[in-house]
């Protein structure tokens, strides 16, 4: 089958940073469904393993964890889905990545394809959607409801990956004030449009930005990009008792900000469940096949930004290089074989 991985870390400006590949079709046994893998999404994490991650002995390292297919079989202690199922998950970091063919993944992980969307604007959901999810519900607890609560979250990045379907999220699912941070006017523009109720600038003091729009300390900050540089900011703009969660590294701050305001602190990281099979490791199965429901039931939509053509080495690596650049917004997807 065809794949694409590496051997080494190199930067994306190597020609072997990422090759394509033939390798072997896996088989499907226990839980895991086999893939035929249609579109994928590129995240972060991605670029983050190309550059760090030696491959363990001579084998190569498929990366890839969004992606939304068709099941071309499954193991036998499999219930939730059979061949011919169209579905889309975001996988198990220890596991072979989905820029192959054929990618075997654990069906408790997996959910049902939005009927409304196509396999590209799919791949771009899962991953982000996960983490979003969790760090709102399993994370900060907040409550899923409507009825405004008087409290507000700030979300540091709200046009990254993350941002985009955890902004919507918190505008259709909870009660909250969302303040969306963005720095130019197109991202301004896309996070308005995800349903921010105020954007502001994180390239300016976020104590500064919040008083001008008259909300000058907030319940929850989900910081997901450059935590290190806004971690001083976010602890002083959060109300006592209130609630700060990342996705990142924290680099050299010191929680103990936190302490005199008996702040939360939470990360976040949505390969938890797969990586140490909780008891509770089918939760993302529900969570997935939930947020398909409200993609077709229009409460929230795709945050598939660019499309950059078949799944190859070539077109892999303008995708890292773009993530890597840190100009992209939404999410970046690559389609077909």
């Amino acid at each position: 089958m065809k794949a694409v991985g590496y051997y080494k870390p190199l930067p994306i400006t190597e020609p072997e940073a990422l090759l394509d590949l033939d390798l072997p079709e896996p088989t499907a046994s226990g839980h895991d469904l086999l893939v035929e893998v249609r579109a994928v999404s590129v995240n972060p994490v991605d670029t983050k393993i190309r550059k760090r991650n030696t491959p363990r002995g001579n084998d190569a390292r498929v990366l890839g964890f969004d992606a939304a297919g068709v099941v071309k079989s499954a193991g036998s202690e499999t219930e939730l889905f059979k061949p011919g199922d169209e579905v889309y998950y975001a996988g198990n970091n220890e596991r072979p990545g989905s820029n192959a063919q054929l990618q075997l993944v654990d069906e408790r992980i997996v959910g049902r394809k939005p009927a409304s969307l196509s396999f590209a604007e799919a791949a771009a959901l899962p991953l982000t959607a996960i983490t979003a999810w969790e760090l709102l519900f399993d994370r900060f607890c907040i409550a899923r409801s409507q009825e405004p609560t008087g409290e507000s979250i700030l979300v540091i990045g709200a046009a990254g990956g993350v941002g985009s379907i955890l902004t919507q999220i918190a505008r259709k699912l909870t009660g909250l004030t969302v303040i969306g941070t963005a720095s130019r006017p197109e991202t301004t523009g896309w996070v308005r449009s995800l349903g921010a109720h105020h954007v502001i600038d994180h390239s300016w003091p976020l104590p500064d930005e919040l008083r001008r729009i008259g909300i000058p300390q907030v319940n929850y900050v989900a910081s997901l990009t450059q935590t290190p540089l806004h971690f001083t900011e976010a602890a002083e703009v959060l109300v006592p008792q209130g609630k700060f969660g990342l996705i990142d590294d924290l680099g050299p701050n010191d929680v103990g900000l936190l302490r005199r305001k008996c702040i939360s602190f939470h990360w976040e990281y949505m390969f938890t469940r797969a990586v140490f099979a909780t008891p509770d490791m089918i939760a993302q199965h529900h969570l997935l096949d939930e947020v398909a429901d409200l993609v077709d039931q229009g409460v929230l939509r795709s945050t598939m930004q660019e499309n950059y053509g078949k799944i190859n080495a070539d077109n892999l690596k303008r995708a890292h290089a773009m993530l890597e650049s840190g100009h992209t917004f939404g999410k970046v997807v690559l389609e077909g074989w």
